[in-house]
């Protein structure tokens, strides 16, 4: 549970609902779990009423069930919806890609590359958590430089669930690695400001993400089976 830290503000359901994204994507409110109001109201010293309307919103958002007469509970992701949703992000984020190649800066492109290099850090180390952090960064900046506001409210209303997926595809042997060969050939098609490209390997990327998480839940179920 968090430790106790006074929540404070023009808006305080606002910063409650900011509070509960983070932990829904940090994985400490984890897909299926049933959210303790009380004990999060007294960890974050508010009143139930703000927690409340807090969740009212990430309902609205999708994040959260609200159970009649039960509380409220975090979504769960299903293969099904997996196969759903991705191949839509790849979509997007590919013309994410395609917009930031045609339009980002010398300057843009050199922050990117920062990007990609702790990308390379990351991956030199194995460290799947601060991988997917790098890369989580790296997607939303090339969704920024995008500078396409109609675009970026699609995708961003739709990156809220990939997030609660939280990168679990990672774990998969082999697919850091796999990744990272992805964000070089991204990374080339930026710096060459070939926008066809740069689509081509973000949506190629989005959908060998998709393939490598289908591989991990085949294996776990294996797994699962002969226990």
């Amino acid at each position: 549970m968090p430790e106790a830290i006074p929540l404070r503000g023009t808006s305080l359901h606002d910063g409650v609902a900011a509070r509960l994204r983070a932990m829904l994507f940090d994985g400490e409110l984890a897909p299926g779990q049933w959210i303790d109001e009380k004990a999060l109201a007294d960890a974050w010293q508010v009143s139930r009423t703000p927690l409340r309307e807090a969740l009212k919103v990430l309902a609205a958002e999708g994040l959260v069930d609200l159970v009649p007469h039960r509380g409220c509970r975090v979504i769960e992701l299903g293969d099904a919806d997996a196969d759903a949703l991705f191949p839509v992000m790849a979509l997007l984020e590919g013309r994410c890609a395609h917009e930031a190649a045609t339009k980002a800066s010398d300057a843009d492109l050199r922050a990117l590359r920062r990007l990609h290099d702790d990308l390379e850090h990351h991956a030199a180390a194995h460290d799947l958590d601060g991988y997917y952090r790098a890369n989580h960064a790296f997607h939303g900046s090339v969704q920024r430089l995008a500078d396409n506001r109609w675009l970026d409210r699609a995708t961003g209303d739709l990156r809220r669930f990939m997030r609660l997926m939280r990168g679990r595809q990672l774990a998969l042997p082999g697919r850091i690695d796999a990744s990272l060969n992805e964000h070089r050939v991204l990374i080339d098609a930026f710096e060459q400001r070939d926008a066809a490209r740069a689509e081509r390997a973000m949506h190629d990327h989005l959908m060998a993400q998709l393939a490598a998480l289908k591989k991990l839940r085949a294996r776990e179920r294996k797994a699962a089976r002969a226990r």
